[in-house]
């Protein structure tokens, strides 16, 4: 099976099953999304997609920080001491992401599932206080 069919045919498989937080899975712009329920925020949508030689995963964490850039930046960079396959990134326009890449050899199911846990958990942990570091004018002491 082509890498396309091994992720598809899990994030389909992540939708089928009741007891999965993935409400949704497609494709646009040439990347496969799925849809994740979470408790500190309605969902996080989860990027794959399929290199010559890698799996990129993204997911949105927090729009540009209107308060606290510097301090919004340094808590990301802290907290990615302690992952194993995201990591906190910073894009162009100052949104704050978790990005990752798999070898496209790693890929399998497993690995696909222990990935979307891990996205998961990076919001439900992470989401609050970054969001009320980022938008609010007091810092959080």
């Amino acid at each position: 099976m082509t890498l396309e069919g091994i992720v598809a045919a899990v994030t389909a498989a992540w939708v089928g099953d009741p007891k999965s937080d993935v409400v949704w899975a497609g494709d646009h712009e040439g990347r496969r999304g799925v849809r994740m329920r979470q408790t500190v925020r309605d969902f996080t949508t989860v990027w794959f997609e399929v290199g010559d030689r890698t799996l990129g995963i993204e997911a949105g964490m927090i729009p540009e920080p209107r308060f606290h850039h510097l301090e919004v930046y340094r808590q990301c960079l802290v907290r990615n001491t302690s992952t194993r396959r995201l990591h906190f990134a910073v894009d162009g326009e100052g949104e704050v992401l978790l990005v990752g890449r798999i070898p496209v050899e790693e890929v399998t199911p497993h690995e696909l599932e222990l990935v979307l846990g891990e996205a998961w958990n990076l919001v439900e942990v992470a989401f609050p206080p970054l969001v009320r570091l980022a938008f609010s004018r007091e810092k959080e002491t």
